[in-house]
């Protein structure tokens, strides 16, 4: 089962070009589950064409739960 989720790419932080610094350990808010890869590649899509990224680049990405 994978795991849909969003998180931001960026943190602000004024010490880095352009006020924004990665983060890569950004809260993930999962919306959603899927049964196969291409399911939840589609439902990552579809919720990134539907939202504004915004500043922070905030996206929706997917990964593969361990059971």
């Amino acid at each position: 089962m994978y795991k849909v989720f969003v998180r931001n790419w960026w943190k602000v932080n004024q010490e880095w070009p352009n006020g924004l610094e990665p983060d890569s350990n950004a809260r993930k808010t999962t919306i959603g589950h899927a049964d196969s890869e291409d399911e939840a590649r589609e439902m990552a899509q579809n919720y990134n064409a539907t939202h504004k990224q915004g500043r922070l680049s905030r996206k929706a990405e997917f990964t593969l739960e361990e059971q």
